[in-house]
Protein backbone atom coordinates (compact mmCIF):
# COMPACT_ATOMS: atom_id res chain seq x y z
CA UNK A 1 0.00 0.00 0.00
CA UNK A 2 1.48 3.32 -0.59
CA UNK A 3 1.65 6.30 1.58
CA UNK A 4 -1.38 8.28 1.65
CA UNK A 5 -0.31 12.72 2.51
CA UNK A 6 -2.82 14.47 4.74
CA UNK A 7 -3.72 18.23 5.79
CA UNK A 8 -5.05 18.12 9.71
CA UNK A 9 -7.44 21.10 10.59
CA UNK A 10 -7.64 21.46 14.14
CA UNK A 11 -4.67 19.87 16.25
CA UNK A 12 -6.64 19.53 19.25
CA UNK A 13 -6.74 16.21 21.01
CA UNK A 14 -8.67 14.06 18.50
CA UNK A 15 -6.99 15.37 15.94
CA UNK A 16 -3.55 14.23 17.41
CA UNK A 17 -4.65 10.62 17.60
CA UNK A 18 -5.64 10.92 13.87
CA UNK A 19 -2.88 12.26 12.62
CA UNK A 20 -0.15 10.18 14.93
CA UNK A 21 -1.01 7.51 13.24
CA UNK A 22 1.25 8.36 10.67
CA UNK A 23 4.39 8.77 13.68
CA UNK A 24 3.01 5.04 14.04
CA UNK A 25 2.73 3.72 10.73
CA UNK A 26 5.09 6.45 8.64
CA UNK A 27 4.58 4.04 5.34
CA UNK A 28 0.46 4.56 5.68
CA UNK A 29 0.26 8.10 6.23
CA UNK A 30 2.59 11.72 6.33
CA UNK A 31 0.74 15.15 7.64
CA UNK A 32 2.25 17.78 5.35
CA UNK A 33 0.05 20.66 6.36
CA UNK A 34 -1.30 21.58 9.80
CA UNK A 35 -3.82 24.29 10.61
CA UNK A 36 -4.79 25.56 14.56
CA UNK A 37 -5.56 28.48 16.02
CA UNK A 38 -3.58 27.57 18.88
CA UNK A 39 0.13 28.31 18.63
CA UNK A 40 1.24 25.91 20.92
CA UNK A 41 -0.49 23.21 19.35
CA UNK A 42 -0.04 24.17 15.83
CA UNK A 43 4.26 24.48 16.78
CA UNK A 44 3.93 20.98 18.89
CA UNK A 45 1.89 19.45 15.41
CA UNK A 46 4.60 21.02 12.94
CA UNK A 47 7.40 19.68 14.44
CA UNK A 48 6.48 16.18 15.59
CA UNK A 49 5.58 15.52 11.68
CA UNK A 50 7.94 17.60 10.36
CA UNK A 51 6.04 20.03 8.43
CA UNK A 52 7.27 23.21 6.59
CA UNK A 53 6.96 26.30 8.04
CA UNK A 54 4.94 27.49 5.55
CA UNK A 55 2.10 24.67 5.66
CA UNK A 56 1.83 25.49 9.37
CA UNK A 57 -0.79 27.86 9.26
CA UNK A 58 -3.71 29.62 12.28
CA UNK A 59 -6.50 29.41 10.05
CA UNK A 60 -7.64 26.28 7.93
CA UNK A 61 -9.14 28.56 5.38
CA UNK A 62 -5.49 29.14 4.09
CA UNK A 63 -4.62 25.87 3.39
CA UNK A 64 -7.87 25.26 1.19
CA UNK A 65 -7.70 28.30 -0.55
CA UNK A 66 -4.35 26.64 -2.39
CA UNK A 67 -4.18 24.55 -5.27
CA UNK A 68 -4.46 20.98 -3.43
CA UNK A 69 -1.10 19.57 -2.50
CA UNK A 70 -2.00 16.52 -0.47
CA UNK A 71 -4.49 13.26 -0.55
CA UNK A 72 -6.69 14.16 1.89
CA UNK A 73 -7.89 16.28 4.63
CA UNK A 74 -8.77 15.71 8.18
CA UNK A 75 -11.30 17.81 9.21
CA UNK A 76 -11.27 17.97 13.60
CA UNK A 77 -12.06 21.54 14.18
CA UNK A 78 -14.74 22.23 16.57
CA UNK A 79 -18.35 20.30 15.89
CA UNK A 80 -20.09 23.79 14.94
CA UNK A 81 -16.94 24.04 12.49
CA UNK A 82 -17.16 21.31 10.29
CA UNK A 83 -19.06 21.93 7.09
CA UNK A 84 -17.39 24.37 5.36
CA UNK A 85 -14.76 22.91 5.54
CA UNK A 86 -15.52 19.70 4.39
CA UNK A 87 -17.55 21.23 1.65
CA UNK A 88 -14.32 23.19 0.52
CA UNK A 89 -12.48 20.04 0.92
CA UNK A 90 -14.45 17.49 -1.18
CA UNK A 91 -14.74 20.78 -3.99
CA UNK A 92 -10.89 20.73 -3.65
CA UNK A 93 -10.69 16.86 -4.80
CA UNK A 94 -9.57 15.65 -1.18
CA UNK A 95 -10.32 12.86 0.14
CA UNK A 96 -12.01 13.55 3.86
CA UNK A 97 -11.80 11.85 7.06
CA UNK A 98 -14.16 14.56 9.58
CA UNK A 99 -14.44 14.12 13.29
CA UNK A 100 -18.05 13.37 14.16
CA UNK A 101 -20.65 15.08 14.67
CA UNK A 102 -20.92 16.02 11.28
CA UNK A 103 -23.36 19.05 11.63
CA UNK A 104 -26.00 19.69 14.09
CA UNK A 105 -27.73 20.92 11.17
CA UNK A 106 -30.17 18.81 8.97
CA UNK A 107 -29.78 21.07 6.22
CA UNK A 108 -26.13 20.72 6.59
CA UNK A 109 -25.42 17.31 7.13
CA UNK A 110 -27.97 15.69 3.72
CA UNK A 111 -25.80 18.79 1.88
CA UNK A 112 -22.29 17.02 2.93
CA UNK A 113 -24.04 14.15 1.97
CA UNK A 114 -24.74 15.25 -1.67
CA UNK A 115 -21.90 17.11 -1.91
CA UNK A 116 -19.35 13.44 -1.55
CA UNK A 117 -21.84 12.17 -4.03
CA UNK A 118 -20.89 14.69 -6.59
CA UNK A 119 -17.48 15.32 -6.24
CA UNK A 120 -16.96 11.47 -5.92
CA UNK A 121 -14.69 11.80 -3.21
CA UNK A 122 -14.61 9.73 -0.28
CA UNK A 123 -16.52 11.45 3.25
CA UNK A 124 -15.48 8.97 5.88
CA UNK A 125 -17.12 10.18 9.50
CA UNK A 126 -15.06 8.87 12.52
CA UNK A 127 -17.33 6.92 13.82
CA UNK A 128 -15.19 4.47 15.53
CA UNK A 129 -17.17 2.43 16.97
CA UNK A 130 -18.11 0.58 13.99
CA UNK A 131 -14.34 -0.50 13.21
CA UNK A 132 -14.46 -1.95 17.15
CA UNK A 133 -13.17 -5.37 17.28
CA UNK A 134 -15.56 -5.82 19.96
CA UNK A 135 -18.38 -4.38 18.04
CA UNK A 136 -17.16 -6.38 14.41
CA UNK A 137 -17.63 -9.59 16.46
CA UNK A 138 -20.92 -8.75 17.83
CA UNK A 139 -22.33 -7.64 14.63
CA UNK A 140 -20.80 -11.30 13.26
CA UNK A 141 -22.75 -13.17 16.03
CA UNK A 142 -25.92 -11.00 15.35
CA UNK A 143 -25.69 -11.63 11.57
CA UNK A 144 -24.90 -15.68 12.54
CA UNK A 145 -27.97 -16.29 13.74
CA UNK A 146 -26.67 -17.56 16.65
CA UNK A 147 -29.59 -15.94 19.10
CA UNK A 148 -31.77 -16.16 15.83
CA UNK A 149 -33.96 -13.33 15.07
CA UNK A 150 -32.84 -9.99 16.42
CA UNK A 151 -35.60 -8.60 18.64
CA UNK A 152 -34.66 -5.82 20.56
CA UNK A 153 -31.24 -4.02 21.79
CA UNK A 154 -30.66 -2.82 25.09
CA UNK A 155 -27.20 -0.27 25.36
CA UNK A 156 -26.16 2.05 28.27
CA UNK A 157 -24.00 4.52 27.42
CA UNK A 158 -21.86 5.44 30.93
CA UNK A 159 -20.14 8.69 30.08
CA UNK A 160 -18.16 8.71 33.67
CA UNK A 161 -19.00 11.37 36.28
CA UNK A 162 -15.29 13.02 35.98
CA UNK A 163 -15.73 13.03 32.10
CA UNK A 164 -18.84 14.86 32.51
CA UNK A 165 -17.40 17.73 34.59
CA UNK A 166 -14.29 17.74 32.15
CA UNK A 167 -15.68 17.55 28.70
CA UNK A 168 -19.64 18.51 29.20
CA UNK A 169 -19.67 21.23 32.49
CA UNK A 170 -16.02 22.98 32.07
CA UNK A 171 -14.66 21.95 28.60
CA UNK A 172 -15.54 22.80 25.18
CA UNK A 173 -19.02 20.76 25.24
CA UNK A 174 -20.72 22.14 27.58
CA UNK A 175 -23.11 24.44 25.75
CA UNK A 176 -25.73 23.54 23.37
CA UNK A 177 -25.71 26.95 20.98
CA UNK A 178 -21.71 26.55 21.11
CA UNK A 179 -21.26 22.78 20.21
CA UNK A 180 -24.04 20.40 19.69
CA UNK A 181 -26.92 18.94 22.03
CA UNK A 182 -25.25 16.49 24.35
CA UNK A 183 -26.42 13.31 22.64
CA UNK A 184 -25.16 14.19 19.65
CA UNK A 185 -21.49 15.02 20.66
CA UNK A 186 -21.21 12.18 22.72
CA UNK A 187 -24.22 9.64 21.83
CA UNK A 188 -23.78 9.78 18.22
CA UNK A 189 -21.31 6.96 18.39
CA UNK A 190 -23.99 5.20 19.85
CA UNK A 191 -26.94 6.08 17.81
CA UNK A 192 -24.53 4.97 14.41
CA UNK A 193 -23.82 1.46 16.10
CA UNK A 194 -27.44 1.15 17.27
CA UNK A 195 -28.46 1.75 13.72
CA UNK A 196 -25.79 -0.39 12.02
CA UNK A 197 -26.45 -3.68 14.92
CA UNK A 198 -29.96 -3.30 13.74
CA UNK A 199 -29.34 -3.93 10.17
CA UNK A 200 -32.40 -1.32 9.35
CA UNK A 201 -33.23 2.48 8.91
CA UNK A 202 -34.75 3.91 11.34
CA UNK A 203 -38.48 4.38 11.62
CA UNK A 204 -39.28 6.05 14.90
CA UNK A 205 -37.86 7.98 17.79
CA UNK A 206 -38.28 9.08 21.02
CA UNK A 207 -36.34 10.54 23.84
CA UNK A 208 -36.79 12.32 27.65
CA UNK A 209 -34.01 13.37 29.28
CA UNK A 210 -32.32 16.75 31.46
CA UNK A 211 -29.93 18.66 33.39
CA UNK A 212 -30.73 17.60 36.42
CA UNK A 213 -27.40 17.84 38.39
CA UNK A 214 -24.85 20.33 37.67
CA UNK A 215 -26.50 23.53 37.88
CA UNK A 216 -26.22 26.82 40.60
CA UNK A 217 -29.72 24.82 42.70
CA UNK A 218 -27.12 22.15 43.34
CA UNK A 219 -24.34 24.01 44.71
CA UNK A 220 -22.93 23.64 48.07
CA UNK A 221 -23.29 26.78 50.68
CA UNK A 222 -20.05 28.38 50.67
CA UNK A 223 -18.46 27.32 46.94
CA UNK A 224 -16.23 29.97 45.69
CA UNK A 225 -16.40 29.96 41.73
CA UNK A 226 -12.97 27.98 41.55
CA UNK A 227 -12.07 25.15 43.37
CA UNK A 228 -8.60 26.63 43.83
CA UNK A 229 -10.33 29.73 45.66
CA UNK A 230 -10.50 27.81 49.30
CA UNK A 231 -13.47 25.49 48.85
CA UNK A 232 -14.60 24.04 51.86
CA UNK A 233 -16.40 20.53 50.23
CA UNK A 234 -12.90 20.16 48.24
CA UNK A 235 -12.55 16.48 50.45
CA UNK A 236 -16.69 15.22 49.65
CA UNK A 237 -16.69 17.01 46.39
CA UNK A 238 -15.72 14.29 43.65
CA UNK A 239 -15.46 17.01 41.48
CA UNK A 240 -12.68 19.42 42.95
CA UNK A 241 -10.60 19.80 39.74
CA UNK A 242 -7.07 19.42 41.86
CA UNK A 243 -7.93 15.85 42.68
CA UNK A 244 -9.04 14.80 39.15
CA UNK A 245 -6.16 16.35 37.19
CA UNK A 246 -3.39 15.65 39.67
CA UNK A 247 -4.54 12.26 41.10
CA UNK A 248 -7.14 10.70 39.24
CA UNK A 249 -5.77 8.04 36.28
CA UNK A 250 -7.77 8.99 33.93
CA UNK A 251 -6.35 12.65 33.69
CA UNK A 252 -3.46 10.79 32.02
CA UNK A 253 -4.56 7.76 30.38
CA UNK A 254 -7.50 9.59 29.04
CA UNK A 255 -5.17 12.65 27.90
CA UNK A 256 -7.38 14.92 29.89
CA UNK A 257 -4.48 16.63 31.76
CA UNK A 258 -2.75 17.87 28.65
CA UNK A 259 -6.23 19.63 27.55
CA UNK A 260 -5.61 21.81 30.45
CA UNK A 261 -1.50 22.37 29.47
CA UNK A 262 0.33 20.99 27.19
CA UNK A 263 3.25 21.28 30.25
CA UNK A 264 1.35 18.53 32.31
CA UNK A 265 3.95 18.65 35.25
CA UNK A 266 1.46 19.68 38.84
CA UNK A 267 2.99 23.09 38.79
CA UNK A 268 1.88 23.88 35.44
CA UNK A 269 -1.76 21.80 35.67
CA UNK A 270 -2.21 23.82 38.94
CA UNK A 271 -1.22 27.19 37.72
CA UNK A 272 -3.84 26.69 34.61
CA UNK A 273 -6.71 25.79 37.23
CA UNK A 274 -6.44 28.88 38.66
CA UNK A 275 -7.60 31.00 35.68
CA UNK A 276 -8.51 28.13 32.57
CA UNK A 277 -11.80 26.73 32.26
CA UNK A 278 -11.07 23.68 33.89
CA UNK A 279 -10.67 24.89 37.48
CA UNK A 280 -14.28 26.09 37.77
CA UNK A 281 -16.98 24.84 40.53
CA UNK A 282 -18.57 22.48 38.43
CA UNK A 283 -21.99 24.01 40.09
CA UNK A 284 -20.90 27.84 38.60
CA UNK A 285 -20.51 27.26 34.95
CA UNK A 286 -22.77 28.32 31.78
CA UNK A 287 -23.31 24.50 30.69
CA UNK A 288 -26.64 23.57 29.53
CA UNK A 289 -26.13 20.43 27.92
CA UNK A 290 -28.20 17.54 29.48
CA UNK A 291 -26.52 15.21 32.01
CA UNK A 292 -28.69 12.07 31.54
CA UNK A 293 -30.58 10.98 28.64
CA UNK A 294 -32.67 8.04 27.74
CA UNK A 295 -33.93 6.89 23.31
CA UNK A 296 -36.41 4.90 22.34
CA UNK A 297 -36.05 3.83 18.52
CA UNK A 298 -37.75 1.57 15.97
CA UNK A 299 -36.13 0.26 13.19
CA UNK A 300 -37.81 -0.78 9.58
CA UNK A 301 -37.33 -4.38 10.41
CA UNK A 302 -39.68 -4.27 13.41
CA UNK A 303 -36.33 -4.64 15.77
CA UNK A 304 -36.58 -1.75 18.77
CA UNK A 305 -33.57 -0.55 20.82
CA UNK A 306 -33.15 1.98 23.79
CA UNK A 307 -30.32 3.78 24.77
CA UNK A 308 -29.31 5.32 28.55
CA UNK A 309 -26.77 8.09 28.55
CA UNK A 310 -25.82 8.96 32.41
CA UNK A 311 -22.76 11.10 33.41
CA UNK A 312 -23.49 9.25 37.35
CA UNK A 313 -21.12 6.23 36.89
CA UNK A 314 -18.06 5.13 38.19
CA UNK A 315 -16.46 4.57 34.54
CA UNK A 316 -16.38 5.81 30.90
CA UNK A 317 -17.69 2.73 29.71
CA UNK A 318 -20.34 0.72 27.36
CA UNK A 319 -22.18 -2.00 28.14
CA UNK A 320 -25.19 -3.76 25.63
CA UNK A 321 -27.64 -6.75 26.18
CA UNK A 322 -28.43 -7.66 22.79
CA UNK A 323 -31.74 -9.96 22.83
CA UNK A 324 -33.20 -12.25 20.09
CA UNK A 325 -35.77 -15.36 19.43
CA UNK A 326 -33.72 -17.98 21.05
CA UNK A 327 -30.44 -16.65 22.75
CA UNK A 328 -29.03 -13.55 24.01
CA UNK A 329 -25.44 -11.94 24.09
CA UNK A 330 -24.11 -9.66 26.62
CA UNK A 331 -21.29 -7.37 26.34
CA UNK A 332 -19.06 -4.94 27.81
CA UNK A 333 -16.74 -2.86 25.36
CA UNK A 334 -14.00 -1.47 27.51
CA UNK A 335 -13.73 -5.09 28.68
CA UNK A 336 -13.68 -6.49 25.26
CA UNK A 337 -15.87 -9.83 26.48
CA UNK A 338 -19.42 -10.85 24.75
CA UNK A 339 -21.47 -13.41 26.60
CA UNK A 340 -23.82 -16.03 24.44
CA UNK A 341 -26.75 -17.76 25.93
CA UNK A 342 -28.53 -20.02 23.93
CA UNK A 343 -32.05 -20.83 25.40
CA UNK A 344 -32.51 -24.43 23.28
CA UNK A 345 -29.01 -26.03 25.56
CA UNK A 346 -28.74 -23.55 28.15
CA UNK A 347 -24.56 -23.01 26.99
CA UNK A 348 -23.14 -19.80 27.83
CA UNK A 349 -20.12 -18.91 25.77
CA UNK A 350 -17.85 -16.21 27.04
CA UNK A 351 -15.65 -14.53 24.08
CA UNK A 352 -13.00 -12.13 24.77
CA UNK A 353 -12.41 -9.99 21.54
CA UNK A 354 -8.72 -9.85 20.91
CA UNK A 355 -7.63 -6.21 20.69
CA UNK A 356 -3.48 -6.40 18.80
CA UNK A 357 -2.98 -2.73 18.58
CA UNK A 358 -4.36 -1.32 22.44
CA UNK A 359 -5.03 2.31 22.12
CA UNK A 360 -8.46 4.67 22.32
CA UNK A 361 -11.46 3.37 21.89
CA UNK A 362 -10.61 -0.22 22.70
CA UNK A 363 -8.43 -0.30 19.28
CA UNK A 364 -11.09 1.74 17.13
CA UNK A 365 -9.05 4.57 16.37
CA UNK A 366 -6.31 2.30 14.92
CA UNK A 367 -8.83 0.46 12.84
CA UNK A 368 -10.49 2.76 11.18
CA UNK A 369 -7.17 4.88 10.80
CA UNK A 370 -6.00 1.56 9.09
CA UNK A 371 -9.14 1.14 6.86
CA UNK A 372 -9.32 5.04 5.68
CA UNK A 373 -5.84 5.40 4.55
CA UNK A 374 -5.92 1.87 2.53
CA UNK A 375 -9.39 3.60 0.87
CA UNK A 376 -7.37 6.60 -0.19
CA UNK A 377 -4.09 4.48 -1.62
CA UNK A 378 -7.08 2.31 -3.33
CA UNK A 379 -8.80 5.45 -4.44
CA UNK A 380 -12.23 3.74 -2.77
CA UNK A 381 -15.11 6.03 -2.70
CA UNK A 382 -17.31 4.96 0.01
CA UNK A 383 -16.35 3.30 3.65
CA UNK A 384 -17.85 1.67 6.49
CA UNK A 385 -18.65 5.08 7.66
CA UNK A 386 -19.41 6.59 4.46
CA UNK A 387 -21.30 9.72 4.17
CA UNK A 388 -24.74 8.06 3.23
CA UNK A 389 -24.80 5.72 6.36
CA UNK A 390 -23.51 8.63 8.96
CA UNK A 391 -26.13 11.14 7.85
CA UNK A 392 -28.67 8.69 8.29
CA UNK A 393 -28.00 8.16 12.17
CA UNK A 394 -26.80 11.43 12.70
CA UNK A 395 -30.19 12.51 11.72
CA UNK A 396 -31.88 10.11 13.66
CA UNK A 397 -29.96 11.40 16.98
CA UNK A 398 -31.41 15.00 16.07
CA UNK A 399 -34.85 13.76 16.15
CA UNK A 400 -34.39 12.57 18.88
CA UNK A 401 -33.14 15.57 20.88
CA UNK A 402 -35.97 17.57 19.60
CA UNK A 403 -38.04 14.58 20.68
CA UNK A 404 -36.27 15.46 23.94
CA UNK A 405 -37.33 19.02 24.16
CA UNK A 406 -41.07 18.16 23.06
CA UNK A 407 -41.73 16.20 25.94
CA UNK A 408 -40.65 13.12 24.73
CA UNK A 409 -43.21 12.88 21.66
CA UNK A 410 -42.75 10.04 18.92
CA UNK A 411 -41.16 11.42 15.82
CA UNK A 412 -41.80 9.26 12.28
CA UNK A 413 -38.07 10.06 11.09
CA UNK A 414 -38.85 10.52 7.40
CA UNK A 415 -41.67 12.79 7.83
CA UNK A 416 -39.57 14.90 10.03
CA UNK A 417 -36.46 14.82 7.50
CA UNK A 418 -38.70 15.45 4.35
CA UNK A 419 -40.42 18.83 6.53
Amino acid sequence: MKQITAILLGAGQRGEIYADYGLAFPNALKIVGVAEPRADRRELCAQKHHIAPENAVADWKELLARDKFADSVFVCTQDRMHFEPVMQALEKGYDVLCEKPMSYSREELIAMGDKAKETGRLLSICHVLRYSPFFVKLKELIESGVIGQLVNIQHLESVGYWHMAHSFVRGNWNKTDESCPMILAKCCHDMDILTWLAGSRCKQVSSMGSLSHFDKAHRPEGAPDRCLDGCPHQEACPYYAPRFYLEHPQATLGGFRKVVSLDTSNEAVLRELQTSPYGRCVYACDNDVVDNQMVNMTFENGVHASLTMSAFTENCERIINVMGSHGQIKGHMEENKLEVFDFASGNQTTITVHIPEGGSHSGSDVSMMREFTALVASGATDSKTGAAASVESHLATLAAEESRLHGGAPIVLQDWISK
